[in-house]
Formats: structure tokens, sequence, C-alpha cells
């Protein structure tokens, strides 16, 4: 009971210096039997019910806010939308914006592809649970940008009445050629990290991706004359889903992704499939 008579204490000392006034000790209650302390926006109230020598003791205490003071008050939700940082301390759950990447392929199961690019938003948002012992999940929703190249003389090309894309060479003569399968994706990814230390932390996860849209470019150059073909309508797999692992240091790190599914739909392309990513990350 001595530590309740010390915290009432304290606790009308910390009101009076918040209002500028000095830290007098207003009163000692020895051994109080009930404390009821109320925050209203208006003021505080300290009320003291019963103490050991006197069951019908009763004492009240009341400090009013001037119009300068601020009441805080906390909860177990923290809402950081969208491009504020949790901070991942004090609170289990939150929602975020994070993930910035940017990747090269560093192989593909397709001879015939020169390289491949990547970049895209992990998280526009995400529902994230920490433990507050160095763990974190979370699930949310991203965007998603895929980039094939072929390598030369090779390049895409579609029949418009099957939609079938295949491969051939450039007309005779052409320069500065490229040819570029582009996959645009909604990803819905479910992660794992563990921190460790202040400043790093793991990511495991993996990706659902709903590939929304997809096209083929070929430019090449014949005589002076620039030539720009566009293929829509191409029959990329709508589902595929991705793992990646990642290790930060702060707002910064690296990260590997796999894509083991096949960007066309069988029979309607190349089977470009089994695509390794590194990149870097930027958390927001």
């Amino acid at each position: 009971m001595k530590k309740i008579s010390l915290f009432i204490i304290t606790a009308i000392v910390a009101v009076t210096t918040m209002l500028g006034q000095s830290a007098d000790t207003v009163t000692v209650i020895e051994s109080p039997n009930q404390v009821i302390i109320t925050e209203t926006s208006t003021g505080t109230r300290v009320n003291v019910v019963g103490k050991k020598d006197k069951e019908d003791y009763s004492y009240t205490y009341t400090v009013q806010h001037s119009s300068n003071d601020t009441v805080h008050t906390t909860s177990d939700w923290e809402l950081n939308f969208p491009f504020k940082k949790s901070s991942n301390k004090e609170y289990h759950w939150s929602i975020v914006c994070s993930g910035l990447y940017f990747g090269a392929g560093l192989a593909t199961s397709y001879d015939l592809v020169n390289n491949s690019f990547n970049w895209g938003l992990l998280n526009l948002a995400s529902l994230n649970y920490n433990t507050l012992h160095g763990q974190q999940f979370s699930i949310g929703v991203g965007y998603d940008n895929k980039r094939f190249s072929l390598k030369r003389p090779n390049c895409f090309v579609m029949d418009e009445a099957t939609n079938i894309v295949g491969i051939e060479s450039y007309p005779e003569g052409t320069v500065d050629r490229s040819s570029v399968i582009s996959v645009r994706t909604i990803q819905f990814p479910l992660q794992f990290q563990q921190f460790i230390g202040k400043k790093f932390h793991i990511t495991l996860g993996g990706t659902m991706n709903w590939n929304v849209y997809a096209k083929c470019n070929t430019h090449y150059k014949v005589n002076k004359t620039h030539h720009d073909v566009s293929y829509r309508g191409i029959k990329q797999n709508k589902l595929t889903f991705d793992v990646y692992g990642a290790l930060s240091y702060n707002r910064f790190g690296v990260y590997c992704r796999y894509s083991p599914c096949s960007v066309f739909k069988k029979g309607f392309g190349p089977e470009i499939k089994n695509t390794w990513t590194l990149g870097g990350i930027i958390s927001l």
C-alpha cells in the first residue's frame, strides 16, 4: 500500500508541474484502500476512498487543464498510411505502405531471354502484427512489373488470329533493335520478419500474383525509319506465385526473388519461367 501512496503523490506532482505550478506536496495519505484517477478534457481528478484506520475516509483532488495543455491517449493500433514508416516498437498492429524495390534478372529457363527487369511496391498497404519480441507478420497488396527482353537478332511476334506469341528474326537491314514483353501485376504478399537488434532484419515471404495486363513491344529502325510494333491480347497466366527473401539495414536492403511459374499460358508463347531476380529495397 505504501507504493500506492507514493504513486498518488507522484501523479499529483506531475499534474501541478505540467500546469506551471510549483511541485509542492499537496497531501500524504497512508495506506489508502482505493485510488481512482479520472482524466477528462477539462482536468484531472484524484479520488481516494478509505484508508487503513478509517474505512469511510474520502479525499478528492482536482486540477483543471489550461488551454495550452494537450491530453494524450494511446491504443494498440498505429495508422501510418500511406508513406510514413511504422516504428514497430510500441504497437502490435499497424497499417503501412512499404517496400519499393528494383531488381535485375540473374537467370531464367528460356535461353533466348537476354535479361529481365523487375520493379514494384511490395505493399501499397499491409496489415502488420508485431509480437514486440523481434518478429513481425504481415499481409498486404502491392504492384509489380516484370520485363523480359530477347537476345538479338530475335523478336517477339504474335499471330493476331490465335493470340499465340512466337519468336522470329528481325527484317533484314534493321538496327537499334529491341523486343520486350511486359507483365503488370497486382500482388498479395505474405511475409515474416525477424529483427536483429535495432537496425537489421531478415524477411521471408511469398506473393500471389494477379497478372492483370501483358504486352509485347518490338522496336527497330530500317533506312532511318523507326518502327514500333505493339501486341496486346497476350494470353499470360493470370495467377502465379513467387517466393523471396531479403536482408535489410534500417531502410535499405537487398532481396532475391524466385518466380517458378511460366509467363504464358501453355501453348500461347515460349516457356519463360524459373526466373531469379536480385535487387535493392528502399523502405518508405
